[in-house]
Parts: structure tokens; C-alpha cells; sequence
């Protein structure tokens, strides 16, 4: 690691807290089996992490985020997503439609090393998802990332970059990947769609949810169904819950 990369990330290590650590260890699933196992933490929260991101972005390169994806903490890898989204806004601000692919392609070059849902969740639909939103011939992306059975972490970006769509009044994707997903068997996705099926009940696909709730209720896994219906009548929730 060289330059600004080298300096964020020795700054980085000089705020470690091992007692916050090894909560965010315990908090994030990092024991032998779990699905972070073998993360390592240094204990930063993430206000004080944006503030980092904050202070340097003037000075951060797209090959400055590329190594903090890299690095071996988990705070600093999401410092360079971070990054990365500041990069790919104001490449959007400018229109820069160069430096707009080279960020796409670097993200998904980068993937795995988002691996574990917080930087799923921060990263995928700030920029994957708004990139989708404008290039809808570049949508099939999510299907292709569905597929990876050989990754969670691909998978899931495909269910929550759909956040971005779904914000756009755009639900397809949403709706197909989801189905796609009832016989998924982790935790994880089950939760992912289950939040992005409510949040499109929520923002103008209430009557889409409907219908996929009448064809798929009694298919979905429980912890998918809840989270989809957490948002409907009190009525409605329990005719669903009891299909």
C-alpha cells in the first residue's frame, strides 16, 4: 500500500480499540463457521470512519480505494468504498462518463472483498445501482451476480443494488430476483429481499407486493416473509403470516 491509501490506513490502525473490536467481531459473525469468519476488526464505528472519508476525499484516487478494498481490516475496506462513492458522484456531477465505467468496473472488480453485509448494504445501490438506473441494458449484471453460488456477497449485491431501482419506480428486477431467491438457503438473502420487497410495497409497488405476496407467500422463507409484510395492516400481515 503506497501514498494516501498507506497514510489512511496507518491512521486507521492508530485508532484501534480492541475491547470495540472484538464486539463488532461478535456482532458481524466473525466465529469459525459463521459467514465472517476470519475478518479482522479495529474497532472504529462508522460515523468516525465517514469522517476520515470526509477529511481525505479531496486528496483519494481511484487507485487509493482500490488498495483500501484490499487491506486486510474490515473499517478500512469500507473507508475505500466509501471512497469509491464519493469518486463515482462526482464523476456523475461531471458527466464523466469515462471515469463513470472505470469506477463500475473496478466495483465489481472488487466485490469480494465487500464480505460482509455492511459493505453490501452501504456500497451496492449508491453506485452499481445508480449506474443501473441509467443503463438499463447493463441490468442483467444482477441475474449474472445471482448465479454466483460460489459467492453470498455477489448474490446479495444483486438483491440490494435493486434499492436503487426500486427508488427510481423501476421493481422488475426486484420482483424476478426475489423469486429467484425463495429457495435460497442463507439467512442473509432471505433478509435482503425480504427489505427490498418492502421497501417497493413502500415507494409505489404496494399493489405489486400484493401479487407476489398472493402467489409466493406460502413459498417464501418466514424471515423473507416478515420483513416484506413488516410494513402492511396489522390485518394484512397476519392473513399472510397464517397462508
Amino acid at each position: 500500500m503506497t501514498g494516501k491509501a498507506r497514510e489512511i490506513e496507518d491512521l486507521m490502525i492508530g485508532m484501534k480499540d480492541e475491547s470495540k473490536a472484538k464486539h463488532l467481531m461478535g456482532f458481524f459473525k466473525c466465529a469459525p463457521g459463521q459467514y465472517g469468519y476470519g475478518d479482522k476488526f479495529l474497532g472504529i464505528k462508522v460515523p468516525e470512519t465517514r469522517a476520515i472519508v470526509k477529511e481525505y476525499r479531496p486528496h483519494v484516487s481511484l487507485d487509493d480505494t482500490v488498495e483500501l478494498v484490499k487491506s486486510e481490516w474490515h473499517e478500512v475496506r469500507l473507508a475505500g468504498f466509501l471512497f469509491m462513492i464519493e469518486l463515482y458522484k462526482k464523476a456523475v456531477k461531471t458527466q464523466n462518463n469515462s471515469a463513470i465505467e472505470k469506477i463500475i468496473r473496478s466495483y465489481i472488480d472488487l466485490i469480494q472483498y465487500g464480505n460482509n453485509w455492511d459493505l453490501v448494504d452501504l456500497v451496492a445501490p449508491k453506485i452499481l445501482g445508480e449506474y443501473l438506473v441509467s443503463h438499463p441494458d447493463k441490468r442483467m449484471v444482477l441475474d449474472e451476480f445471482s448465479e454466483r453460488c460460489d459467492s453470498l456477497w455477489h448474490q446479495r449485491v444483486a438483491i440490494v443494488a435493486t434499492w436503487a431501482l426500486i427508488c427510481n419506480g423501476i421493481y422488475d428486477e426486484t420482483l424476478r430476483l426475489s423469486q429467484k431467491y425463495l429457495s435460497h438457503s442463507h439467512d442473509l438473502i432471505h433478509k435482503a429481499s425480504g427489505w427490498m420487497l418492502r421497501e417497493m410495497g413502500k415507494r409505489g409497488g404496494g399493489e405489486l407486493l400484493k401479487s407476489f405476496l398472493d402467489s409466493f407467500a406460502t413459498k417464501m422463507p418466514r424471515t423473507m416473509l416478515r420483513y416484506a409484510i413488516e410494513r402492511l395492516p396489522e390485518q394484512e400481515r397476519q392473513y399472510y403470516l397464517h397462508l
